[in-house]
């Protein structure tokens, strides 16, 4: 192992050891009653199964049979999760094929901030994540079940599944992706037009045009954002079948896959032959890979929350500074939109996750030794990539190196010596920025401040040509607290038009960014926020402001003492608290978490 890798691990597994320890201890409980559907009353049991089929009756009537929770985000809003309408019947037919029982234990809400981004909705969508975990728990509540398929792709979904079945940690678990769709319109080309757009110079119906050609079909959309940095993650912690990840949806081998998912979890319940429960399968060294394959691939800042809240469900404590500390050693190994031109086909084209996982361990920078859901044990077996051998379901060993160098790299080669996301500090607090999309020559930005509390505020000065300057857009009162930390990816357009015309531009806000957003320098997640005074309450317009994410600070250039002597501006503008379903989240806004601790109602450090 590379010798920062092994030492971050070290420290996780030092600094969690009381908080992982009562986890296990906890888990170890729930798993001495793992057929707990055996010491259900008869009446439990009825209304259990009254819906199934005789021969699932008789089935779970016995001691005998596993059954199979299965819990999906499916709905036909979304793109991402519209193919899952037909997995649960494949699924049940594996399962019962293979000597098991499978119900559909409960759907979670899936929002998607592709719709919601720049709107009201977008004020729930980080709390979505929690009410996900909470609905995955009230799911599995029936003590049922024996382990668990977990249906989701995009943003929120996925890591609030996966809160959730830690809540179950003594089930064993695989999560089926659904896969990105076929490529469409060039991300480029779809940037590009939003920014004419943002410019005046083409109209509506041309960006419309633009947007539908790019998002298209039933899948993923195709470019490098959160949903797609999920299954990164989820392979990396060997939590899909190997090579799940991007396969096209409505493909024979993507059904194949999903049935093999049935198949194979029944072989990991404690009715089965290798009992892996998920709770000893998301340890440090899982988290550590999920970290790393962030880093290697310039992934969504978002997974800078999502992690550190995954970690807690597990009794792990994973923080800003260990992200920080991997990064300098963690070579960029993709170039896939918004770090590149390439899209996430592209990317499995050129080898996909097989290679990039087989170029890590070469190297040193994930562990290998992790309990996964693939077939045999460890990591290794990731560096395979599944086909279909005259119907057959097969793996084979992928290629030794990258198809596509422009898009994949290996070790040796990098497309840089460090990692995609940097942390920032200084006097206005700690932020995470992404710079695998940000040309080195934006790395570095003083200038004065412009205030706003909305980012309708920013777009409405831009309309008029009130930012033809060098500046840093403030925006505060973005945070968790305040708003439920929205993207703000609606400025990207803007600001990029600005940064084109020979401006230098940067945002530093209490928000969150999409996952697609980068060219822009971006400090985002700054905590302490805004709303809970934080050092951004107190700068006023015209402070200079300095960031530099190659040494990792972030200051406003203004004396120590008169700054602190400052009060902090209050809110201006609406408070954001009715319409939408916001007043529903009224108790979330009042006791969630800060943004470094996983910005979570569930887990508060």
């Amino acid at each position: 192992m590379n010798t920062v890798i092994d030492h971050v691990t070290a420290q996780v597994i030092a600094r969690s050891r009381p908080t992982r320890q009562a986890y296990l201890e906890r888990l170890a409980r729930a798993v001495a009653h793992t057929r707990q559907r055996l010491h259900l009353d008869c009446g439990n049991l009825a209304h259990g199964f009254a819906s199934c089929t005789l021969h699932d009756k008789a089935a779970l009537s016995g001691a005998e049979q596993a059954n199979i929770a299965i819990v999906s985000s499916y709905n036909d809003l979304l793109s991402a999760h519209q193919p899952f309408q037909t997995f649960p019947a494949l699924i049940k037919r594996a399962v019962r094929d293979a000597g098991g029982v499978a119900q559909f234990a409960g759907g979670v809400p899936a929002m998607c901030d592709g719709i919601t981004q720049g709107q009201p909705g977008m004020e729930l969508s980080l709390f979505s994540r929690d009410v996900i975990a909470m609905a995955t728990a009230v799911a599995l509540s029936h003590n049922l079940f024996d382990g668990a398929l977990y249906l989701g792709v995009c943003d929120k979904i996925v890591p609030g599944l996966l809160i959730g079945a830690l809540s179950f940690g003594h089930l064993p678990a695989i999560f089926v992706p659904a896969g990105p769709m076929p490529s469409g319109l060039p991300n480029k080309e779809k940037q590009r037009v939003r920014q004419l757009y943002a410019e005046g110079k083409v109209g509506r119906q041309q960006l419309l045009a633009s947007e539908s050609a790019s998002y298209h079909s039933p899948g993923t959309c195709t470019f490098y954002g959160t949903a797609n940095s999920n299954q990164l993650m989820m392979e990396l912690m060997g939590l899909h079948l190997p090579g799940a990840s991007f396969v096209n949806p409505d493909t024979p081998l993507r059904e194949a896959l999903t049935l093999e998912a049935g198949r194979q979890i029944l072989q990991f319940t404690s009715a089965g032959k290798d009992f892996r429960p998920i709770g000893h399968a998301i340890d440090e060294k899982a988290i550590i890979n999920a970290v790393v394959g962030l880093l290697a691939t310039g992934g969504s800042t978002n997974h800078t929350l999502h992690l550190v809240a995954i970690a807690q469900a597990a009794g792990i404590r994973l923080e800003w500074d260990d992200f920080a500390a991997l990064s300098p050693v963690v070579p960029l190994l993709t170039r896939i939109y918004p770090n590149g031109e390439a899209d996430v086909n592209q990317f499995q084209a050129a080898g996909g996750m097989a290679v990039l996982i087989r170029q890590l361990l070469d190297a040193g920078l994930i562990h290998g030794d992790i309990l996964t859901m693939g077939a045999a044990h460890g990591l290794a077996q990731y560096t395979r990539e599944p086909w279909l051998d005259d119907a057959t379901l097969r793996w084979r060993e992928a290629p030794l190196t990258t198809r596509d160098a422009s898009v994949l790299r290996n070790v040796e080669q990098p497309f840089s010596t460090a990692g995609g996301l940097h942390l920032v500090q200084g006097n206005l607090g700690k932020a995470v920025i992404k710079v695998s999309a940000v040309k080195p020559e934006h790395w570095f930005i003083t200038a004065p401040a412009l205030i706003f509390d909305e980012q309708d505020a920013l777009l409405a000065a831009f309309a008029k040509g009130e930012l033809e300057r060098d500046f840093v857009a403030v925006l505060r009162y973005q945070g968790p607290q305040a708003m439920g930390m929205p993207e703000l990816h609606k400025l990207t357009p803007a600001l990029g038009v600005l940064q084109d015309r020979g401006f230098k531009v940067a945002l530093v806000t209490d928000g969150r960014m999409s996952g697609a957003s980068g060219k822009v320098p971006a400090a985002i997640h700054l905590c302490p926020e805004a709303a809970r005074g934080g050092a951004l309450s107190k700068v006023r317009a015209g402070d200079l402001i300095r960031l530099d994410a190659a040494s990792g600070t972030l200051d406003v250039l203004v004396d120590a003492a008169e700054f602190n002597q400052r009060a902090s501006e209050p809110r201006h503008g609406d408070a954001h608290d009715f319409g939408t379903g916001r007043e529903l989240f009224a108790a979330f806004r009042e006791c969630v978490g800060s943004a470094d601790s996983g910005a979570s109602v569930l887990y508060r450090r």
